[in-house]
């Protein structure tokens, strides 16, 4: 049971970090804001690009900031005959508020090469998330800090993390796809498809493939600066025996209420 629980709840460690990509993968007019108003009716994968690079961020969004996450949704579209681990448990989370809090840090690129910016895009600095204090943070919020031991970040590929938890336990994060859509005036989606597998000892691997769609709005005369909806969707990785009846359907969908509120940085 407390893997089950692990596995759902560590899997949103890129979710809630993901907003706003100024400069590739940019969707067709509409495409993801018609996806979210078709939930929970999704019957197959958002179309995306492979991610190349880190997310860069707004220059609104540099500091640090409370998060409140509150489940408001949460639909199992194949059951009873297709279901994942953890996922009645997880109702008893539903309009439960989880707090948090998450940085970005500005970092200047002049004169050095950058791993985060695809080339041959030239930019002076580039808003990023602190992805190691972020992952950490909404992990020991969820799983409590004994469980938790630390979050590492690939220092080749931003897309790469690593979750090492107590008993020699770990959850690896792959982001592989991205794309962002902008909707209006301090509006904007955006998706990512990122691959998990746990490890740990006398535990068989689980994987399963994770898709995030956010539709932020920032607020500037507001205590809640920024507000979002997000949408979870799992996906069956071809490892699972029922990979085949599932195909490109998810298997669970979450659906979270997001508030930003800004914090005195640390």
């Amino acid at each position: 049971m407390l893997k089950n629980f692990l596995v759902k709840k560590i899997l949103l460690l890129s979710l809630t970090l993901v907003l706003f990509l100024f400069w590739i993968g940019e969707a067709n007019a509409g495409q993801l804001s018609d996806r979210i108003a078709t939930f929970p009716k999704w019957d197959n994968k958002p179309t995306v690009q492979v991610a190349s690079g880190d997310l860069v961020y707004p220059e609104w969004m540099a500091g640090t900031w409370m998060v409140k996450s509150t489940l408001v949704d949460l639909i199992a579209p194949l059951a009873p005959e297709i279901t994942t681990p953890g996922f009645e448990g997880n109702r008893r989370y539903l309009n439960q508020s989880v707090q948090f809090q998450v940085k970005f840090i500005k970092q200047n690129l002049l004169g050095q090469p950058s791993k985060l910016i695809p080339q041959p895009v030239k930019v002076k600095s580039a808003v990023v998330a602190d992805r190691a204090f972020n992952g950490l943070s909404l992990a020991r919020a969820y799983l409590g800090d004994r469980t938790v031991k630390a979050v590492k970040v690939d220092p080749d590929s931003p897309n790469r993390q690593i979750t090492l938890l107590q008993g020699d336990r770990q959850l690896i994060s792959i982001v592989t796809g991205r794309t962002t859509e902008v909707t209006a005036e301090n509006g904007y989606v955006t998706t990512e498809i990122f691959g998990q597998q746990f490890r740990g000892n006398r535990v068989r691997p689980y994987f399963n493939q994770v898709e995030s769609t956010t539709a932020y709005h920032y607020v500037p005369n507001s205590t809640v600066k920024i507000v979002a909806d997000q949408f979870t969707a799992v996906y069956l990785s071809a490892q699972d025996p029922d990979y085949f009846k599932a195909g490109d359907r998810p298997v669970a969908l979450y659906r979270y209420r997001l508030e930003f509120s800004p914090q005195t940085d640390l």
